[in-house]
C-alpha cells in the first residue's frame, strides 16, 4: 500500500475545514498544513497540523506532496501557478478559476509538468447523482430530450449561523464576479458527466435582489447541448421564506421513454407509462447546518472526491472532475453572465 499522500490546504474557512476534515479521515492522505484566513491557527490546531504563514511556504515544503485549493474563487489561479511550479499537485475547489483564461493558465501549468489537477465537483460522488448517471447511461428513460434545474436558497440563513464563522466578504467582492461562479458548476458538471456532451450555447437573464451586492444573485438561463438536449436553470442565493420545499438542487429529466425526479437531498424517483417509483431517497446530508456539516452523511462525498484525487495521482481513474471539466464549467457561467449582458446567445467556445 503506497504511503498516505500528505496534503496542504489553503484556505481556514468552511471549505478549508471540509477538505482537512476529509483528508485526516482517510488512510490514504494526511493532511500536514493549512494557511490563509483568520481560522487558520484554530482548524490547525484542532486536527494537529502545521500553519503557514503564506501560500508559498505551503507550497515549497517538502513534506507536503498535494495541495487543496480552498480560498475565495480568484485567488485559485495563482495558488493553483504556484503550487504547480512547486511541483504539487492541485485539487481546487469549484469554481476552478473566475475565468476561461485562468482555467487553462492552470491546466497548462499542471500539464506541462506530468502534475493531476482536479475539481471539487463532489456531487458526482452522492448515490443518487451516480444512480441518476446509470440510469441515463443504460437507456431507463431513452434518449434525455429536457433537463429543468434550480439551485434557490437564501443565503441569509447561512450568514446568520454564528457556527460557520467568517464574515461572507467574499459573497460581495467584485472580484467574486458573480453568485453564479459559486451556484452553477455543478449543476453544469452533472449534466456534462450524465449525457457526456458538452454546452454549445447560452442565453441568460441575470439581476440582483434583495441585498446590497456589486455581482448578481438571480439568474434565468437556457443551456443547448451538442447532443441536442436543452436545459433551463434558475439559480438564485436570495429566495424569500418559506422558499420552494425540494428546489434548492433540482433536476427534472425528460426522455423519450421516461421522466427522472431527482432531488439530490431528497428522493430519485423515475417515471413512465406505469407511473413513478422511488429508486433512491438521500439520507440528510446537513451542509446548511454547522452543527451536523460534518457528519460522514455530508463528508463521505468529500472523501470519496479526495480518494479519487489520490488514484488519479497514482495512475488509476478516479473520477472526480478533471481540468477540462472545471474549465467547461468556467466556460458556461461566463457564457451567462455575457449573454445577459449582451441580451444575445453566447457560443460556450
Amino acid at each position: 500500500m503506497p504511503e498516505p499522500l500528505r496534503i496542504g490546504v489553503t484556505g481556514s474557512g468552511f471549505m478549508g475545514r471540509t477538505h482537512v476534515d476529509a483528508a485526516h479521515k482517510l488512510e490514504s492522505t494526511r493532511p500536514v498544513a493549512v494557511t490563509g484566513g483568520t481560522r487558520a491557527t484554530k482548524l490547525a490546531d484542532d486536527y494537529g497540523i502545521d500553519v503557514e504563514p503564506d501560500v508559498q511556504a505551503l507550497v515549497q515544503r517538502d513534506d507536503i506532496d498535494a495541495i487543496i485549493i480552498a480560498t475565495p474563487h480568484w485567488v485559485h489561479c495563482d495558488e493553483a501557478l504556484a503550487a504547480a511550479a512547486a511541483g504539487k499537485h492541485v485539487l481546487v475547489e469549484k469554481p476552478m478559476a473566475t475565468s476561461v483564461a485562468d482555467a487553462e493558465r492552470m491546466s497548462e501549468a499542471c500539464a506541462s509538468r506530468g502534475l493531476v489537477l482536479s475539481v471539487g465537483y463532489h456531487q458526482r460522488f452522492r448515490e443518487s447523482n451516480y444512480r441518476t448517471r446509470q440510469l441515463i447511461t443504460e437507456g431507463a428513460i431513452g434518449k434525455v430530450r429536457c433537463i429543468q434545474m434550480s439551485a434557490l436558497f437564501d443565503i441569509t440563513t447561512m450568514r446568520q449561523d454564528t457556527g460557520f464563522g467568517g464574515n461572507w466578504g467574499w459573497w460581495t467582492d467584485p472580484r467574486s464576479v458573480a453568485h453564479l461562479m459559486n451556484s452553477a458548476p455543478h449543476n453544469v458538471d452533472l449534466c456534462r458527466w450524465w449525457l457526456g456532451s458538452d454546452i454549445i450555447s447560452v442565453a441568460a437573464l441575470s439581476g440582483t435582489f434583495r441585498e446590497e451586492n456589486p455581482n448578481e444573485n438571480t439568474t434565468m438561463t437556457l443551456l443547448t447541448f451538442d447532443d441536442g438536449t436543452m436545459s433551463t436553470f434558475w439559480s438564485s442565493s436570495v429566495l424569500p421564506e418559506p422558499g420552494f420545499t425540494g428546489e434548492a438542487f433540482r433536476f427534472r429529466i425528460m426522455g423519450d421513454d421516461g421522466i427522472i425526479d431527482l432531488d439530490p437531498y431528497g428522493q430519485l424517483q423515475v417515471g413512465n407509462a406505469t407511473g413513478m417509483s422511488t429508486v433512491y431517497e438521500q439520507p440528510a446530508v446537513g451542509h446548511d447546518d454547522s452543527t451536523s456539516a460534518f457528519a460522514l452523511s455530508r463528508m463521505q462525498a468529500y472523501c470519496d472526491q479526495i480518494q479519487g484525487f489520490v488514484n488519479s495521482i497514482h495512475g488509476t481513474t478516479g473520477g472526480e472532475g478533471t481540468a477540462a471539466d472545471g474549465r467547461a464549467g468556467v466556460a458556461a457561467v461566463t457564457a451567462m453572465l455575457e449573454a445577459s449582458a449582451t441580451s444575445r446567445v453566447v457560443p460556450t467556445e
